[in-house]
């Protein structure tokens, strides 16, 4: 399992060389245009979100516009990996360490958000009138915190048997940039496992927890054409993304499976598994929660349309 599908990094270097300058340039332009599209539509959402205040006083809100955020880090972190490797082969030990931690602290933080975000809807769907009383924006804030801190817990040991392990000059040293070179003792790859896999088990519980909760309530109330059955359908969009999301700790057996189809265009075959896997799970948050939700895209629309007359009225001038 490999957290932030950086070994296809590496695998991505070693086949460089076979890429064509022109091939090369036509992925790195591809990867570049896509993440500056994506983050484009997410700084839209979070300068829309700063710009009305019913959104940063709503929890669910605040979750939405962290899991995008967290998306935008993780998207930037793994996209300058990609740059690097074919711009510079090897970087220092230091940045590269500094990098695979944001993505890795980001790609842990995502599961946990879906599951912060299906227990919110359960709450708000099943315990309506405990809902102002649990979920505050003091104990949102407090959640996200330990998320980030709950992925500190899993992976900063990796770095401290790193400086248990290695020599202190290897952090002044150049390497090729991937999560298997940087992070290779065996008990590092051991715990990575059994952390993944809890953590995992953690989520698929909560969402099918919360998600049978929803769907028993809304059968009791006859209600499936009501908040109940929008709540349900969320619940299955998390799930869908956790999909998508997961891609990633498997990413070094697809790897694998590629190389045994396509061994003649492996390093075409890893650039597809790469836009897959990391790319279009972070397209998938602003459509699904952004753009669905009424009240967001009707904030989100008018953002837009007074962006468009204030560049009309420039113009003129």
């Amino acid at each position: 399992m490999n957290s932030s599908s950086l070994g296809f990094l590496n695998v991505s270097i070693v086949g460089r060389s076979r890429d064509s300058f022109s091939t090369a340039v036509a992925k790195n332009v591809i990867v570049v245009a896509l993440g500056l599209i994506i983050n484009y539509i997410n700084g839209t959402l979070i300068h829309t979100f700063r710009k009305h205040q019913i959104f940063y006083i709503n929890p669910r809100y605040i979750l939405f516009i962290h899991l995008v955020v967290n998306d935008m880090i993780q998207l930037t972190s793994t996209i300058s990996l990609f740059v690097f490797s074919y711009v510079f082969y090897k970087i220092n030990v230091s940045l590269c360490c500094f990098i695979i931690l944001c993505s890795v602290f980001t790609t842990l933080n995502t599961p946990i958000n879906l599951a912060v975000m299906a227990v919110e809807c359960f709450i708000a769907i099943c315990l309506p009138l405990r809902h102002a009383e649990l979920c505050t924006i003091q104990r949102i804030y407090i959640l996200i915190g330990w998320m980030w801190t709950l992925s500190a817990v899993v992976t900063m040991p990796d770095v401290f048997i790193i400086l248990a392990t290695e020599p202190i000059e290897l952090f002044y040293s150049t390497i090729v940039c991937s999560k298997d070179n940087l992070f290779r003792h065996p008990v590092i790859l051991e715990k990575r496992d059994v952390s993944y896999i809890i953590y995992l088990i953690f989520v698929w519980l909560t969402l099918l927890f919360t998600y049978f909760k929803i769907f028993l309530a809304a059968e009791s109330a006859k209600s499936g054409n009501g908040d109940a059955k929008k709540a349900r359908n969320t619940i299955l969009l998390h799930g869908f993304q956790l999909l998508l999301c997961m891609l990633t700790y498997v990413s070094h057996t697809i790897n694998k499976a590629l190389y045994n189809w396509f061994p003649q265009h492996f390093t075409h075959a890893l650039f597809m598994s790469y836009i897959i896997v990391q790319i279009l799970p972070r397209f998938v948050s602003p459509i699904v929660y952004g753009l669905r939700d009424t009240t967001f895209r009707q904030h989100l629309k008018k953002y837009q349309l007074c962006s468009v007359t204030k560049s009309k009225h420039q113009t003129m001038a």
